[in-house]
């Protein structure tokens, strides 16, 4: 299971140090907030352009925001590799998942707890990633939802059945627990932010996390 710490929950003043601590990790998710379709404001394209050359993993942008599309090209000069938008937030969501695909980045859409997946059916066929928000978007450390479970195990289905290959990502409440509820459920990517920045040693935390998720394909 590829695992996204998230920065929403590192040290603002020391990102650069925070981002090597996570080294082992195949991403580094970054929540991009505006206060508008979420009540947080966070980062925006300044940071990732910032701690583009402190890293050499997959940039997984998040975005929290109206209007996604505004954002695009300046993320995609930045040096962000993958950007997700909310179907809540896209009224045209087609187009803005073809100009992040244009722009050469991978694409990626993301529900809240509320939304079911069969709305998004209709682009599941040319996405690299689908992310499951198991808690509501806007800020770090709440509990795991288990009832996106379901959802989760839902897409898992209709990706096996279909002959589609994109990743399943979980972000909300993850730790060395809730991880292994996500991986037996189909989810690939599983992002957690407080469970590791919060800790003394976040790349032991990262380890506890693979070795939870190595439980499940063992079982």
């Amino acid at each position: 299971m590829k695992l996204a710490p998230s920065i929403l929950s590192a040290d603002f003043a020391a990102l650069a140090d925070d981002i090597k601590k996570v080294a082992s990790a195949e991403y580094i998710h970054i929540d991009i907030m505006d206060g508008h379709f979420v009540n947080n404001l966070t980062f925006g394209v300044n940071v990732v352009k910032a701690l583009r050359p402190h890293s050499d993993q997959i940039f997984d942008c998040h975005l929290m925001v109206d209007n996604p599309e505004s954002m695009l090209v300046d993320l995609q000069k930045a040096g962000a590799d993958l950007i997700g938008v909310h179907y809540e937030a896209c009224p045209h969501l087609h187009r803005t998942l073809t100009m992040i695909k244009q722009l050469g980045m991978k694409a990626e859409v993301v529900i809240n707890p509320a939304t079911p997946v069969s709305v998004i059916e209709p682009v599941l066929g040319f996405v690299d990633q689908v992310l499951i928000m198991t808690v509501d978007p806007g800020f770090g450390g709440q509990a795991f939802l288990e009832e996106t479970l379901a959802k989760i195990n839902q897409l898992a289905i209709y990706k096996q059945a279909h002959g589609l290959d994109f990743e399943i990502e979980v972000d909300g409440g993850i730790n060395d627990q809730t991880i292994k509820l996500a991986k037996k459920a189909g989810a690939t990517v599983a992002v957690a932010g407080s469970y590791v920045f919060g800790a003394e040693n976040p790349g032991a935390r990262l380890q506890a996390l693979r070795e939870g998720a190595a439980q499940v394909e063992a079982d």
